[in-house]
């Protein structure tokens, strides 16, 4: 059966979505077209793209995530990372990122949109000079770029900009002006709303693949300025989806708790990984046994 799939953020926790879609597969199910917000976009453009989910689990596997961050913040003077941090608002530039996207989707034959089925692939970003969402590759229109031209691995870079990790990614309209492309996770981290049969799509059953940490409720006991930050932070983090997501989390959202793990931990062992990808099949397996569409 064909089904469209959405994934929400997560960094490298998200490596349990590989498992969560090997046991989609298993069960039957194929994918007609994808979307995702960083980590998840990533996945959903490999999707796309034509790796199956066994293969991606082998890319979970294998790939070496140390190696995507350049050496631009290697440097072991706290303060000139901080002038880093400053004038560049990044610890890295994200240019490895990219760089290794660009050869995993080239492996597929896979450049631009144009290279993808029309709409079968999108993703979310954050536009923080504009102050709005992007989905690429729809909203490429508004700033005079032709959206079949544009680099599907550029699109996913941009919207796994981590803020402060990652350097924003500028992206120029038909006028020259710029505009700074952040993680997608700042406006919506689980745009399963793009998918939603509201929004005037066609028809089909949907899934939606988010990672949770463990505990459905997020709560923070505000006591100083650092967790007002991370508080108002969060609230901006899922906003959007909130409406969205209560309507259909009984139903067509597969949550993923995901413990013990942090979203940038790029130094994460290869036995972890493979718990991730059992711990996706497994929620995953669970949440087929009573889905009805």
């Amino acid at each position: 059966m064909w089904i469209d799939i959405v994934f929400s953020g997560g960094g490298v926790k998200g490596f349990a979505f590989a498992g969560a879609l090997r046991q989609l597969e298993k069960s039957g199910y194929q994918f007609k077209r994808a979307a995702g917000t960083s980590a998840g976009s990533m996945i959903a453009a490999l999707l796309m793209a034509g790796y199956s989910p066994s293969e991606l689990e082998t890319v979970v596997s294998q790939m070496d995530t140390e190696k995507l961050l350049d050496a631009s913040a290697q440097n072991r003077f706290p303060f000139i990372k901080w002038l880093r941090m400053y004038f560049k608002m990044g610890l890295y530039r994200g240019d490895l990122l990219e760089q290794w996207l660009t050869e995993m989707l080239a492996q597929k034959g896979v450049s631009t949109f144009s290279d993808l089925p029309d709409g079968a692939l999108k993703v979310v970003a954050s536009d923080i000079s504009r102050g709005k969402m992007v989905v690429f590759p729809n909203d490429l229109v508004d700033y005079g770029v032709d959206p079949k031209t544009f680099s599907v691995a550029r699109a996913v870079r941009m919207s796994a900009g981590l803020p402060l990790f990652f350097e924003p990614a500028a992206l120029f309209d038909d006028t020259g002006k710029r505009s700074l492309i952040v993680d997608g996770g700042i406006l919506s981290n689980f745009p399963i709303w793009i998918f939603d049969r509201e929004e005037g799509l066609p028809v089909r059953p949907f899934l939606g693949l988010r990672i949770v940490d463990g505990k459905e409720e997020n709560y923070t006991n505000v006591k100083n300025a650092a967790e007002l930050f991370r508080g108002i932070f969060t609230a901006m983090h899922n906003a959007h989806d909130e409406r969205t997501t209560d309507k259909l989390k009984d139903s067509n959202i597969i949550s993923i708790p995901v413990t013990h793990v942090e979203t940038r931990d790029m130094q994460i062992s290869v036995a972890e990984r493979k718990r991730l990808c059992r711990i996706g099949a497994e929620e995953t397996r669970r949440f087929l046994q009573k889905w009805s569409f």
